[in-house]
């Protein structure tokens, strides 16, 4: 129901139907009249004839001013906005208590001690709310129901879950630095949104693994690697990228930045299917056109953008940071250390161990645009060694001769210690942008956490 606020001394707000409203502007018309005229009669009046005046006559025409004050503040006073409604799919919406305007409203206490236990129990929440509703809202049967709880259990858990618990551990700093209160639905509202990065990380990777022929992931065979799977993976990708907006729609659509996450989201998976569009497109380049410049757009647009930017871009979204310079002061650091990130998982993907990253390197075999192979290939091997890699690189099989002669001539290149130095250059770049991100009213302890988690990994 549109309305009127009423701005009561004490705080509170009661809202009125229209036929009461136009009453109430009618009335603030007049006290506004009002005010204006008994103001006019005070300041004509002279201190001596006031004098004149009984104290109780004073102090009641001031209650009037005031009192028709307050009348003329309510009939201006601004309504609270409205539960949106979607006429459209209203029959397709959740039902209960989950569609009601406090949707978090029997979630437990978000125990920041215990992060991660708190995290995954919000995630196991979201799971049910996605299929509860789907026997009613879209005829699914049982059978299709469970497929997809154990596909959503399957792909969303046994991952770092970094980027969505950055989405709350910023989240916190942000309203903290906005003198905002960190209240339990605070948190589990930024638990919710660091989900829907998750979420949107399992879809993509779900959909990269077939198209990269992957075997595991997160020390585990994957999706589409199950006997009873095989393609439906393409289709459950795409179910999951549909689950995360009504995900977004159920918890936010009351909330004033609803539009601006659905716009951050979409833009960011856009970034993101443009960075697998430019790594995929690989296959069709020959390998010297693998240049540096082409490995950082491809980064840039494939990782740092959705598992850097878009934490931090939310919990500044709901900390109320409105103005572009602020965001595009974290942009800077953040996608410096996106790209370093990748650097990591390149490096990782060559000589880090299966069983601590928690998945096979295929980069050599899948002919990837990678950081090590760039550097090896346009400025620092041999004559004989890049030929070897022109003639290898790309078509052999992991294990293979080919392969491990690829990964000694990585070493016998030092790349190793190339990787350590561009590590090292890389952390004092971003440090030496923290004054930029404290003029711009940002706490430089969201951009420190991060770092903390990345910098020197092992897996």
């Amino acid at each position: 129901m549109s309305g009127v606020s009423l701005l009561f001394p004490l705080g509170c707000g009661v809202t009125c139907a229209p036929p009461i409203q136009r009453a109430m502007q009618a009335i603030g018309s007049l006290a506004a009249i009002s005010v204006s005229a008994l103001s006019a009669f005070f300041l004509a009046t002279e201190v001596s004839v006031l004098h004149t005046v009984p104290p109780a006559v004073l102090v009641a025409a001031f209650g009037l001013c005031f009192s028709l004050g307050v009348l003329f503040a309510c009939s201006v006073a601004p309504s609270p906005p409205a539960t949106r409604s979607y006429p459209a799919t209203e029959g397709y919406q959740p039902s209960g208590e989950r569609a009601k305007a406090t949707p978090r409203k029997d979630y437990p206490m978000y125990d920041v001690h215990r992060h991660e236990e708190s995290f995954l129990r919000v995630c196991d929440r979201l799971v049910d709310e996605a299929v509860d509703d789907l026997p009613k809202t879209h005829e699914l049967p049982k059978p299709e129901v469970k497929w997809i709880k154990d596909m959503l259990t399957y792909n969303l858990r046994g991952g770092k879950m970094n980027r969505g618990m950055m989405v709350v551990l910023s989240g916190i700093e942000l309203l903290k630095a906005n003198n905002q209160a960190v209240t339990n639905d605070a948190l589990n509202k930024l638990a919710v949104l660091g989900w829907c990065i998750e979420w949107l990380q399992a879809w993509l990777l779900i959909a990269d693994d077939i198209m990269d022929s992957s075997e595991t992931r997160r020390g585990q065979p994957c999706w589409y690697k199950q006997p009873h799977v095989n393609l439906i993976a393409i289709n459950d990708a795409f179910m999951v990228d549909a689950l995360m907006y009504r995900m977004l729609k159920r918890h936010f659509s009351d909330e004033p930045y609803y539009a601006q996450i659905v716009d951050l989201f979409q833009e960011t998976a856009f970034q993101t299917e443009c960075g697998q569009l430019l790594d995929l497109q690989c296959d069709n380049l020959d390998l010297n056109q693998f240049k540096l410049d082409r490995w950082l757009t491809i980064v840039k647009y494939k990782t740092a953008f959705y598992s850097f930017y878009l934490p931090v871009a939310l919990g500044m979204t709901v900390a109320g940071v409105k103005k572009s310079t602020s965001f595009n002061a974290a942009r800077e650091p953040l996608v410096k250390m996106g790209i370093y990130f990748q650097a990591q998982d390149d490096y990782l993907d060559c000589f880090g161990h299966p069983e601590t990253i928690g998945k096979i390197g295929t980069d050599i075999q899948d002919k990837k645009c990678g950081w090590l192979f760039v550097h090896a290939f346009n400025s620092l091997a041999s004559p004989e060694q890049k030929l070897y890699l022109s003639k290898h690189y790309g078509r052999c099989k992991v294990g293979s001769t080919e392969e491990l002669k690829i990964k000694d001539i990585y070493r016998e290149l030092k790349l190793e210690d190339v990787y350590r130095e561009y590590e090292q250059q890389s952390y004092n770049d971003i440090m030496a942008m923290k004054s930029a991100v404290e003029q711009a009213k940002l706490p430089w302890s969201v951009f420190e956490i991060f770092l903390k988690k990345v910098y020197k990994r092992c897996k």
